[in-house]
């Protein structure tokens, strides 16, 4: 229950807390956090500056604070105590801490009440902006990569930094290889939290821009949207470029095309480039039949989002952002208050977010507006389409001067489908001990062209 608070880099507080925090008794003071740990943090740097003693008091999630035994505990040690997070019913607890006379810090998101006393209310200003230093401080060493852009994606609290750096310097031990960036986003992406299981499908992502078969323009705007979620803390943050009213630091993205067009790909491809998990929600099922279910559903899912390092893919957008309509019956009525719902908490968004759609015409301009970026995937032209066979072809054995123009030419298909049909050509390949052949190549272009309803030339007789 009781620790130390951990030592941090300083920040903006640091020189006027700690000249408070050296005071005999300091007045209570509350550090409302917009991430947790932020308040944490600040608190350690302050303490340390002040060369105060500190016990860091972390609330079990059931169960209530021996606060009496704690107050006796920061009097014997002539300690700051300090509450982090502060839980979200702590009235009682504020009170009777607040009167042991006692120097008391508190931190965490939940708001505090003026009813609960007295206190000096500061905000505590985002670990992220220090993010480098806490991460040196923990490896004990200046790696030889670039420290501040590989941890620029991850917003981890001090304490899991720590954990997570400790897990880094083991996994070089383990391979018996200096400290590397894998090494660092392997171990950041174990600590971050793991809650959208519950809600989403979750992806350890193994593809990057090699893997990617595009005309230059939307690659180039993937790209973008990579250099955005890596840097969004200094340009919104630090930068002050935010667009404020309460908006979040959020980077929103939607990725419009056919299906088979590379979209959940893509999404896959930025979470590789950022060292991050990709979350799939599939939103169809998210969708409630009864009044306010939805937006519960969603709340639990943005919440979760907010908190943990990750790219959330929303597939199937249009069932929760498509365009609102005329009100004409109570669940247009419905429908529109979702829809209103969701333009608010994707204002008050964190995280990084894409929504796919098969028709980008199907959703609500009001959300299009608030969007970083539009990628649109056209469906493959003969080029690509011959492109994404080589491609697909890759580790498959064939013969070297096998040719699938043929293919290209003669079946409109988009990646998507032109993988089955190599992985329908492979098996068949596999089955006899032999490589894969134009024959085989052909077969598959044709199943996954029967599948989708389209007229093959064999069928009528061509």
């Amino acid at each position: 229950l009781l620790g130390p608070v951990p030592e941090a880099p300083p920040d903006a507080l640091t020189e006027r807390l700690a000249a408070l925090l050296t005071r005999p008794l300091p007045p209570l003071t509350h550090l409302r956090e917009r991430r947790e740990g932020d308040g944490l943090a600040s608190a350690g740097a302050a303490l340390a500056a002040a060369g105060r003693e500190a016990l860091h008091c972390a609330p079990p999630e059931d169960g209530e604070l021996p606060a009496e035994a704690l107050l006796l505990e920061a009097r014997l040690r002539d300690a700051v105590l300090v509450v982090s997070p502060l839980p979200a019913q702590a009235a009682a607890l504020v009170r009777t801490l607040g009167a042991g006379e006692v120097p008391l810090v508190l931190t965490g998101q939940t708001a505090f009440d003026p009813e609960w006393g007295a206190a000096v209310l500061l905000d505590a200003p985002p670990a992220h902006a220090r993010a480098a230093e806490l991460w040196a401080r923990a490896l004990g060493t200046e790696p030889d990569f670039d420290l501040a852009a590989t941890v620029a994606p991850y917003r981890l609290p001090g304490a899991r930094v720590r954990r997570a750096a400790a897990s880094a310097l083991e996994l070089a031990a383990f391979d018996g290889t200096p400290l590397t960036a894998a090494h660092l986003r392997r171990a950041a992406r174990h600590h971050t939290s793991s809650g959208l299981e519950q809600h989403a499908r979750r992806i350890v992502p193994d593809v990057g821009w090699d893997d990617l078969v595009l005309p230059p323009d939307p690659l180039s705007h993937l790209r973008e949207l990579a250099l955005r979620c890596r840097y969004r803390e200094q340009v919104l943050g630090d930068w002050r470029l935010s667009a404020g009213g309460g908006r979040g630091r959020g980077v929103l993205a939607l990725f419009a095309g056919e299906s088979g067009t590379g979209k959940t790909l893509s999404a896959e491809v930025i979470a590789y480039e950022l060292g991050l998990d990709l979350y799939v929600v599939q939103l169809s099922s998210v969708v409630d039949k009864y009044v306010g279910e939805t937006e519960k559903n969603l709340e639990r899912i943005f919440a979760e989002a907010d908190r943990t390092d990750a790219v959330l893919l929303f597939d199937e957008a249009d069932a929760v952002f498509g365009k609102r309509s005329e009100v004409k019956s109570s669940h247009d009525k419905y429908a529109n208050m979702e829809s209103a719902y969701l333009l608010q908490r994707l204002e008050a968004f964190d995280g990084i977010a894409v929504l796919t759609t098969n028709l980008r015409a199907n959703i609500d301009d009001a959300f299009t507006r608030r969007l970083d970026l539009i990628v649109d995937f056209p469906f493959p032209d003969e080029e690509q389409r011959r492109a994404l066979w080589r491609h697909s072809l890759t580790h498959v054995p064939h013969a070297p001067d096998l040719d699938p123009g043929a293919c290209a030419r003669d079946f409109e298909l988009a990646g998507g489908a032109i993988r089955s049909a190599v992985v329908t050509a492979a098996y068949a390949a596999a089955a006899r001990g032999d490589q894969v052949t134009a024959a085989d190549l052909r077969t598959g272009a044709v199943r996954e062209y029967r599948k989708a309803g389209r007229i093959v030339m064999e069928d009528v007789g061509w």
